[in-house]
């Protein structure tokens, strides 16, 4: 049995993107896992990566990457990177058959463990246009993310990413990504009938940068018949507050607690419609194609999303749901004024019809294919 390495600067345990990729290869290879935290299930043997510098330390090394990337010294930069040198300390031993590399930051490492040929990275998103709606992030450490692309990603044997429209924009680099969406794993449901108020919902991680009180305002605009909740990951405390501050003043809009992703869908099945106003104020957000958006579809909920390329075209093709015209709260109310019981019965029917095809199990099969080919490569 081929032994391979799966390496993930993330918690392997709360990832869902990487628990697909461990199960997806559990039973035909021996797999071995490197990221934060503890073993996770599906894998044979756990190598815990140490975390990032924190507080004074990451303050110093910021410091220290500032003057290099204004020097263009990128090479230094990957060469002294804390993160990078405690890994690969912690993969001295390592002996692998094939590498599948999560995210740019992991890719380096694969190579000091197996050839070229050998190395399978999948791309999450598209990391030369990780925040630049930040002129200086862009300028510094989105041009250094395109370095990396070209100088590792574009040596790996092959490669996926999550959306169409990213996989387009890395063939500018050197690569052809294949697509392996975010879709969650099919689930059997029956769809439920529509509530008086419709019931809408919304969850997902806590930051300012998404903007998430436009859809408090959408509610607060419309005069439609709804019920709006926000379960939110507490990555931002104080956001949080102030989002709960501004829904206290509304009768209908609630901001509760983010919920474990094993009971995530249940939660979301009490609903009737999953809205996602992602403003496309950086290329990732315009490109963007996340979990939360099939999560919806297993739960047969209908789905608002904003005209962002990814989320707007599946929505247009399965016919399960509406895109707004733009990202303002006036532009969400307007699509909520539009909500009636029958046309979101139909969005929910759309949605269960549409559950098999663009679940997961549609999905891994690609990786599959890809670390196959390396193996007997």
């Amino acid at each position: 049995m081929s032994r391979l390495l799966i390496i993930s600067f993330s918690d392997l345990n709360s990832d869902a993107r990487l628990q697909r990729q461990i199960a997806a290869f559990a039973e035909s290879y021996e797999v071995v896992t490197a990221g934060f935290g503890t073993r996770p299930d599906g894998s044979a043997e756990h190598i815990s990566l140490p975390l990032p510098p924190s507080g004074r330390a990451r303050s110093r090394r910021m410091q220290i990457e500032s003057v290099l990337f204004r020097a263009r010294a990128f090479g230094l930069v990957h060469r002294t990177s804390p993160l990078l040198r405690s890994a690969r300390k912690a993969l001295r031993h390592v002996s692998a058959d094939v590498v599948l590399a999560n995210d740019i930051d992991a890719a380096p490492l694969a190579f000091d463990i197996v050839p070229a040929e050998r190395v399978h990275v999948d791309l999450h998103e598209f990391f030369p246009g990780l925040h630049d709606d930040n002129p200086a992030w862009a300028a510094h450490r989105g041009v250094y993310n395109a370095w990396q692309v070209r100088r590792f990603a574009a040596r790996a044997a092959s490669t996926t990413t999550v959306a169409p429209e990213i996989a387009e924009r890395y063939r500018a680099f050197g690569l052809d990504p294949e697509v392996v969406t975010n879709a969650s794993d099919y689930q059997e449901r029956v769809v439920q009938p529509v509530a008086s108020p419709i019931r809408v919902v919304h969850t997902g991680a806590a930051l300012a940068g998404r903007h998430l009180e436009t859809m408090i305002e959408g509610v607060a605009l419309s005069t439609a018949d709804i019920a709006l909740t926000l379960h939110l990951m507490p990555n931002d405390r104080a956001y949080i507050d102030r989002l709960r501050a501004r829904a206290a003043e509304l009768p209908n809009v609630r901001v509760l607690d983010g919920v474990p992703h094993s009971a995530l869908i249940d939660t979301l099945a009490q609903h009737d419609v999953g809205i996602h106003i992602l403003p496309a104020t950086s290329t990732n957000h315009r490109l963007a194609l996340p979990n939360k958006f099939f999560d919806f579809v297993q739960a047969r909920l209908g789905l608002i999303v904003g005209p962002t390329a990814a989320m707007a075209g599946m929505t247009r093709r399965y016919g399960f749901g509406a895109v707004t015209e733009g990202f303002s709260p006036r532009d969400v109310a307007e699509a909520l004024d539009a909500l009636t019981p029958e046309k979101v019965a139909a969005w929910k029917r759309a949605s269960d019809s549409a559950a098999s095809e663009i679940s997961a199990q549609h999905q891994v099969s690609t990786w599959v294919t890809a670390i196959d080919r390396l193996a007997v490569g």
